[in-house]
């Protein structure tokens, strides 16, 4: 199906004979803008191999030293723009302080690493397991979730300090473990980077909607040109179904929600060849998208009526520009681009805009097993700290690009694989207990890390959820 034919089916105008204006607006940025920041390199995180000969040994070793100081000097790059009051923002119960990511990811190789593994460590201070836990109740008690923003004790500097020492400490644990100690610990060392690189994407996401609640015009970054262009077309690919395999294959590291890999049976189907762009969610929204309940699922029709919304969040109208519409950024606020991918929509809305358009969201099997497939060619862009925002991706015929941009919702709620078992301990808290009243998300996002999803990553959240680079792709039974 050709993009012309799409545009017909899912709106009542051809969105080739839509313009949207696209000038920029000045913004206050808190970046030095004669620096040239460096995006974050590739991290691939994998178990170390088992140790048996001397080469081997120095080999996996230098391997999980050079892994642990990519992510961890990656997470103070991305701080580098914040100012120690920036950090210490918390402008909503499900967003955390910079400084308090810093400090939890730090106070996670700390707790799960160093006490149980080095004899002689000591910790640095007895108040931050108490301040610095975020859910683990084998752990021990914490601080209110709600409350980390009025922490201005431990300062950002105190929490740099933190970092090094346990940096420190870390970097003597890989370097003096035996062989087959560090074939046991290479697992949750991996559990413990790969749990860094999500608060990475965190810190972007956080900040991001502090700096949008602050009345004055900040930005992360310096403001950056944008296309201006027309989407590519949308395409549906078309997949026969059967009986497919889903979940991780054993290579790599993966999270234990991701397993274990089993079989299901898809119906034949089609799915869209790019996510859904901001000029065709504008046809959705000037069709009364949002004051028609037919469209939403009950819940999402509550929360709209609830919460008004009347457009993705971070999207406003200025009214000096003839009701145009504006999007605020990470390289602070202009006007939209139709071209790129639409953003910070609820699974809720999702849902609403399939509905519109006469199609579905995915199932994330169909998801996993269109990502697996050969046709996945196009990768969308990942973490550039100097450009944090989704952009078009170009998509050949009869292609997809899957990866990247914006996480997509699916139509799947976040529940256990068949014989799912969470791990034993603290660990064993780490994804299962949230298994309920979640959606499952795929794909990754422009500010999640290079090398950290693949095709049988689980991102989740509430279907209410917005402040996450969420975007919408269509399916449909074919």
């Amino acid at each position: 199906m050709s993009g012309t034919d799409l545009f017909e089916e899912i709106g009542p105008e051809d969105l080739s004979q839509r313009s949207v204006a696209a000038t920029e607006s000045d913004v206050t940025a808190i970046y030095d803008a004669d620096g040239q920041p460096e995006p974050l390199r590739t991290v691939t995180l994998a178990m170390a191999p088992r140790m048996t000969q001397t080469a081997d040994s120095r080999s996996a070793r230098e391997a999980l030293l050079e892994g642990y100081r990519t992510v961890r000097q990656g997470t103070e790059k991305l701080v580098e723009p914040l100012t120690p009051e920036d950090q210490n923002l918390q402008s909503m119960d499900d967003a955390s302080p910079a400084k308090w990511h810093r400090a939890h990811t730090t106070w996670f190789f700390e707790t799960f690493l160093l006490q149980p593994h080095q004899p002689t460590y000591c910790v640095f201070d007895e108040h931050f397991n108490y301040l610095f836990n975020s859910y683990y109740e084998a752990v021990g008690e914490r601080h209110p979730r709600p409350e980390r923003g009025i922490l201005s004790r431990p300062t950002a500097d105190t929490v740099t300090q933190y970092r090094r020492y346990v940096d420190a400490a870390m970097e003597e644990l890989i370097a003096r473990a035996g062989d087959a100690e560090l074939t046991q610990l290479a697992p949750l060392l991996a559990l413990g980077l790969a749990h860094e690189q999500q608060h990475q994407e965190l810190i972007l996401t956080d900040i991001k909607h502090a700096f949008w609640r602050n009345p004055v015009s900040l930005a992360y970054q310096p403001a950056q040109g944008f296309a201006r262009d027309m989407p590519p077309p949308l395409d549906f690919v078309s997949f026969a179904g059967g009986i497919v395999e889903i979940g991780h294959d054993g290579h790599g590291f993966a999270f234990d929600n991701e397993s274990p890999r089993h079989r299901v049976l898809l119906n034949p189907y089609r799915i869209a060849s790019r996510p859904i762009a901001c000029g065709e969610y504008l046809l959705f929204m000037e069709d009364g998208g949002y004051s028609q309940p037919d469209l939403w699922l009950s819940d999402g029709w509550a929360t709209v009526q609830r919460e008004g919304w009347q457009a993705p969040l971070y999207w406003t109208q200025d009214a000096r520009k003839d009701g145009s519409w504006q999007i605020f950024t990470l390289n602070g606020k202009r006007a939209i681009d139709p071209a790129e991918p639409v953003c910070h929509v609820s699974f809720f809305e999702a849902a609403a805009f399939a509905a519109w358009a006469g199609k579905r969201l995915p199932t994330e099997a169909e998801w996993e097993h269109a990502a697996q497939s050969g046709r996945c060619e196009a990768r969308g862009g990942f973490l550039d700290r100097a450009h944090p925002h989704p952009r078009p991706a170009a998509t050949p015929p009869g292609r997809l690009q899957m990866f990247g941009e914006v996480w997509e919702w699916t139509r799947s709620g976040y529940e256990p694989y068949p014989g799912f078992k969470p791990a034993a301990g603290a660990i064993g808290e780490y994804n299962g207990k949230f298994m309920v009243s979640q959606v499952v998300l795929r794909g990754g996002s422009c500010v999640t890390p290079p090398g950290h999803v693949r095709a049988s990553y689980r991102n989740f959240f509430p279907p209410a959820a917005r402040w996450q680079f969420s975007g919408i792709r269509l399916a449909e039974d074919a």
